[in-house]
């Protein structure tokens, strides 16, 4: 599978968040060409500040792998990791993250760069419009 194939698949748990009431921010973490875990946002449903799509993905693909880290993993997340998932991914020392839509607002680029691990590789802009339409027209139908 592409990085594509996976994105869509992110998608896919987003489009489940929104339908939840919850930002539509979807993450799929993979180890070895195999899916080890589909998450979204659950901050609203768990009233829960840190229950990011990628924190949520981190304690799922820990518990399948049965360790803290995730250095033969990749993280695809719809939209930019925020500095909190930033330095969470850091700690898990995860191999690669490929994220969609760029976060102007609180994207870790902007306020923590230097947070992930140093051999964490990036790619981004993956299926960047599909990614940021559906994060816009959340807020469209919220405003």
């Amino acid at each position: 599978m592409t990085d594509e194939d996976y994105m869509r698949k992110a998608l896919a748990e987003a489009q489940q968040a929104a339908g939840e009431g919850e930002i539509p921010i979807g993450a799929v973490v993979t180890c070895r060409g195999r899916i080890i875990a589909r998450t979204h946002n659950l901050t609203e449903t768990l009233h829960d500040v840190t229950a990011h799509a990628e924190m949520q993905a981190i304690t799922a693909a820990a518990n399948t792998l049965g360790g803290k880290y995730l250095q033969d993993c990749t993280i695809y997340v719809t939209v930019e990791p925020c500095p909190m998932c930033a330095g969470a991914l850091g700690w898990a020392q995860i191999a690669r993250i490929v994220y969609g839509a760029k976060d102007e607002k609180r994207g870790y680029t902007s306020y923590a760069p230097k947070a992930l691990h140093p051999k964490t590789e990036i790619t981004s802009g993956v299926l960047e419009d599909d990614c940021r339409s559906l994060m816009q027209d959340f807020f469209k139908q919220k405003r």
